[in-house]
């Protein structure tokens, strides 16, 4: 059921005295309730723009959205499991569906955290609109973007939003505007990163089989 919420949208638009032709780049998501916005404000980079001719005036919109809880125990599970901080994961997710679950992006990204068809596949996903599937398997995937990487949160942000083979081409953070601004954005809601801490990567069987798991206790 979808829980009640305050109007999300409310777009005006006002006559700036005589009539004049203003060029507006108009940006779209859907929110957390999934309702469609609209505002000449970009929420992140990750948003799709549209050009806009001939419009007189300004379109604005108004959005008062608190920040959402409800996959708390989700994020801290597998963060706390693949040994990454909880205010990335949340601020990944933000700049990817703004905590919507029924997100899809028009290459096919999914879910809260966007995985991509193939992404989704190599993780054992089968509804990547599932929150649990879809966090345990972005985690997992971001958490394999900072092995890569030597844990350069920079470096492993790009990758998940522009691929690796785009970090791979230039060495370091695409010179796309897009991802750049997806990098800092992230990087700012996440707050400054504590001191590097140490991960220790576990392997264990059990049932006869390897688990993966991350710790900062050294293994005996």
């Amino acid at each position: 059921m979808r829980s009640t919420a305050l109007p999300i949208v409310i777009a005006t638009i006002l006559a700036l005295g005589t009539p004049c032709v203003v060029h507006a780049q108009i940006y779209t998501w859907r929110d957390s309730g999934g309702n469609l916005v609209l505002s000449d404000h970009a929420k992140d980079s990750a948003q799709r723009t549209y050009a806009v001719t001939g419009t007189t005036g300004q379109l604005r919109t108004t959005r008062v959205a608190p920040r959402t809880t409800n996959y708390d125990s989700l994020i801290e599970e597998h963060s706390s499991r693949h040994g990454i901080r909880t205010d990335l994961v949340r601020a990944v997710i933000q700049a990817e569906s703004a905590f919507n679950p029924m997100a899809r992006s028009v290459k096919g990204a999914m879910g809260l955290m966007q995985l991509m068809p193939a992404t989704a596949i190599a993780y054992g996903v089968t509804n990547a609109f599932d929150p649990a599937e879809n966090i345990r398997a972005g985690v997992a995937y971001l958490r394999g973007l900072l092995d890569r990487y030597s844990q350069n949160e920079e470096l492993a942000l790009a990758a998940y939003n522009a691929g690796p083979n785009a970090v791979a081409k230039y060495g370091a953070v695409p010179p796309y505007r897009e991802t750049r601004n997806y990098v800092a954005k992230i990087q700012k809601d996440a707050g400054t990163r504590a001191a590097p801490l140490r991960v220790y990567k576990v392997v264990e069987i059990q049932d006869g089989r390897e688990v993966v798991r991350y710790t900062n206790t050294p293994p005996k």
